[in-house]
């Protein structure tokens, strides 16, 4: 067998076909497996701060299915935990924070920032060292307006509003917390990537809900400004961005963050996502209810991903994460139809 790293050639810009596939949240609830390892490491953040159990689910897909690339084990909200922000999560609430002020940005801690970390970069060597040669292995990090929704809103919010309000009433504040968290979230995803990550991926989950002005400088500025401090340090390493609901934005986004690929939701169109792909990799696009539904909206939806986009640099994966309620054998059905697809 090759030890080619197919996911990796792909975001580069190479045609393959059947394409690569993995999914967001590969790692997680969906599998009994996962559930079992969650019981005994006793906490949400137990399972992504102790290598053992962080190693261990996220090698679960691969043995289970044998995707194409691995990602990281972790959440985006360790970054500003290593940052001095409390951090919890709660059975049915998700992560819950105190929320941070205005005038508590300056005072953001980052003496401790990689000595916190350092178990995740742990967990990304013996990653590395125990994936089969030929998986790519994926690192991430939150990108930094989402981050800052949850640290200003102290949890998820349907629309994000709190976080958008403090924008408006307080944006010299706004700029310093993203100006942190981009260049702290670099720094994270160049050590990921010392520790043997092939590419890396820069959620934003929430660029969505942002006017034109807001989504220039909350979402484009300062994931420019890491996908730099990440290219200063490893300028052949591929780096996927993305900005879900991004919607016309995508094309804008591209070409002022300069990332390698885009990760497309399940909105977007197929007469946009070619105009994109012609710029560069995509990856995604399937809705995840249809993994959830199985059947003929589950092959229709991935035949359809195919014929559109199928004769361009394509990772396979969902529009955004895979649900908890999804059947394992969906799964297996999805990753089947994909790579026994024909021209």
């Amino acid at each position: 067998m090759s030890d080619r790293r197919v996911v990796v050639d792909v975001l580069k810009g190479e045609t393959v076909f059947p394409p690569p596939i993995w999914m967001m949240r590969q790692a997680g609830r969906y599998l009994p497996e996962y559930k079992q390892a969650r019981k005994q490491a006793g906490s949400f953040l137990d399972l992504c701060y102790n290598p053992d159990f962080a190693v261990e689910v996220t090698l679960q897909p691969i043995r289970r299915f044998g995707f194409d690339a691995s990602i990281l084990f972790s959440d985006i909200l360790v970054v500003p935990h290593a940052l001095g922000r409390d951090l919890r999560f709660e059975e049915g609430r998700g992560p819950l924070m105190t929320p941070i002020g205005a005038d508590e940005v300056r005072n953001l801690d980052g003496s401790g920032f990689h000595d916190h970390l350092a178990p995740v970069y742990e967990t990304v060597r013996r990653l590395r060292a125990e994936l089969p040669p030929e998986t790519t292995l994926l690192g991430f990090c939150g990108a930094p307006w989402t981050v800052a929704t949850y640290m200003i809103a102290g949890h998820g919010t349907p629309d994000q509003a709190p976080a958008r309000l403090f924008q408006h009433q307080y944006p010299d504040a706004m700029r310093d917390l993203l100006d942190r968290l981009a260049m702290r979230s670099a720094e994270y995803l160049i050590r990921q990537i010392d520790a043997g990550a092939d590419a890396v991926q820069i959620f934003d989950s929430w660029s969505g809900v942002l006017d034109e002005a807001s989504f220039e400088t909350c979402c484009i500025q300062p994931v420019a400004r890491m996908v730099e401090m990440v290219r200063d340090a490893h300028p052949d390493v591929p780096i996927i961005g993305f900005p879900k609901g991004a919607g016309s934005r995508y094309d804008r986004y591209r070409q002022q963050t300069g990332v390698t690929a885009l990760g497309l939701d399940w909105t977007v169109p197929w007469s946009q996502a070619q105009a994109l792909q012609q710029q560069g990799a995509v990856q995604g696009n399937l809705d995840p209810m249809r993994l959830v539904a199985g059947g003929a909206a589950l092959d229709d939806g991935v035949d359809a991903i195919l014929d559109a986009l199928g004769g361009g640099p394509l990772v396979f994966n969902l529009g955004h994460g895979i649900t908890p309620q999804t059947p394992v054998e969906h799964v297996e059905r999805m990753i089947a139809r994909v790579r026994e697809a024909k021209r």
